[in-house]
């Protein structure tokens, strides 16, 4: 069992950067990838980014790519999306999420933190 808090969102001006975090809890965390997915309203659910645990394998959304970074650290348990470049169409709820295997499907992740808002304004 993994229990994910996220924190980091808010309202941003186009072109600006938001950071968010997902603190996780339980002792096999490193054991997880952790991705990030976002939801827009009206919209599904879509994959922005996952890392495997080893770290060495990352996968972006062509959406995000060259804007976002995500990365872990293992030690705190926490796995962070840092945002740069932001465009109004990146407006979203935004959640992270854990699966045991690497991988973009949305299916895959069994844990999930409850979200947070992202707002860019033009």
């Amino acid at each position: 069992q993994v229990q994910l808090v996220e924190s980091g969102g808010g309202l941003v001006q186009a072109g600006g950067s938001l950071r968010l975090s997902c603190a996780a809890s339980g002792r096999t965390f490193s054991s997880y990838t952790m991705g990030w997915f976002r939801q827009a309203p009206g919209k599904e659910r879509e994959f922005v980014a996952a890392l495997s645990p080893s770290r060495v394998l990352t996968t972006y959304a062509d959406s995000v790519k060259g804007r976002f970074t995500i990365s872990r650290d293992n030690a705190k348990n926490t796995v962070y999306l840092q945002m740069n470049s932001l465009k109004p169409e990146d407006t979203a709820v935004y959640f992270c999420a854990a699966a045991s295997l690497f991988s973009r499907d949305l299916a895959r992740y069994t844990y999930w933190a409850q979200g947070t808002q992202v707002t860019v304004s033009s």
